[in-house]
């Protein structure tokens, strides 16, 4: 009997009857690059024993005062994406130029080969080497951009979507590690990847046409937890019991981003209400007439400038 598909994510990721896995190397959005040369990027290895790169970005004209660090983990449901995808090399390049900021972007493995929470596992250790470069600066083995432009002291830790979702996790397990010169000043969520048994009223009036749609919601997840698990796992829902008591964790202050539109509103509302009520320091900023990842999808657009002003002022507030 011919195997047929019975999962597919955007044509990138395909999963057939008899466990076959097929993988296209091509995006799930067509988009151009749009680089104009204020920027310069390279790869580089930061976990070998893994093959996991990651993509650093430095403005082209450098001054000499030392720049921030900002780490941003890409989106794709923990099953598609890459720092490659045009749409995430396209932010990253308007974030290191906007910002004025050197930009980190890791790769991390992806399910359903590797299933949660290896992904979160090589997002730590993305920012374990950063702190490794921090400990390096001024020897043979640190990675130049960082040795000689990065202010390891000004580190902020972004992420959209499931990158969203990694900026969380990380920034509860950070507060059990000594992290020398770098010092993390801030997180950025932007539309996090979060989910939970109930059905809440923006999924489920998602439309069938949303770029992220309840369908591909759930098949995400299915996807991407460990086998067996629940969408109320600690990971899918940073608020269900058994969840690390974020009013135990000290975090930096968290800059929470939610669209109107987007299928998961209301979950970023409510982890932002939780967040607050728990003592932390947190600003919630709601794009109402946006859809999910709108910043990617179209870096250049009006309401994706506002969102940078906002990330900018938050920087600001949190030197």
């Amino acid at each position: 009997m011919e195997a047929t598909v019975v999962e597919d994510c955007r044509g990138v990721l395909q999963v057939y009857s008899n466990g076959t896995i097929t993988r296209s190397q091509k995006p799930s959005f067509v988009a151009p690059f749009e680089d104009d040369g204020r920027v310069l990027s390279k790869d580089v290895v930061f976990e070998p024993s893994l093959g996991l790169e990651l993509r650093l970005y430095i403005p082209a004209l450098v001054v000499t005062t030392k720049l921030p660090i900002f780490v941003y983990f890409h989106g794709g449901g923990f099953c598609i994406g890459s720092r490659t995808w045009p749409n995430f090399h396209n932010y990253c390049l308007r974030l290191a130029a906007s910002l004025n900021a050197i930009v980190v972007a890791p790769d991390y493995r992806l399910g359903p080969e590797h299933r949660l929470p290896d992904a979160l596992d090589d997002g730590f250790w993305a920012l374990r080497w950063i702190r490794a470069q921090a400990a390096a600066a001024g020897s043979s083995a640190a990675e130049p951009w960082l040795a000689d432009h990065a202010d390891f002291a000004r580190v902020y830790v972004s992420g959209d979507s499931a990158g969203g979702s990694i900026a969380h996790h990380v920034s509860v397990r950070a507060q059990s590690e000594d992290w020398g010169q770098m010092k993390i000043k801030g997180y950025v969520h932007l539309m996090a990847f979060y989910g939970g048994e109930d059905r809440k009223p923006s999924e489920a009036m998602c439309p069938t046409d949303a770029r992220l749609n309840l369908e591909l919601n759930d098949r995400f997840w299915r996807l991407s937890l460990p086998v067996g698990a629940n969408r109320d796992h600690p990971i899918c829902n940073p608020l269900a019991p058994g969840a690390p008591c974020l009013s135990n964790v000290a975090l930096p202050p968290v800059l929470v981003v939610a669209g109107g539109r987007d299928l998961l509103r209301d979950r970023e509302i409510e982890y932002a209400e939780v967040l607050k009520s728990s003592g932390k320091e947190v600003e919630l900023a709601v794009f109402e007439e946006e859809e999910h990842g709108f910043f990617t999808l179209t870096p250049n657009s009006p309401a994706s400038g506002r969102l940078m002003e906002r990330i900018i002022q938050f920087m600001k507030a949190h030197p």
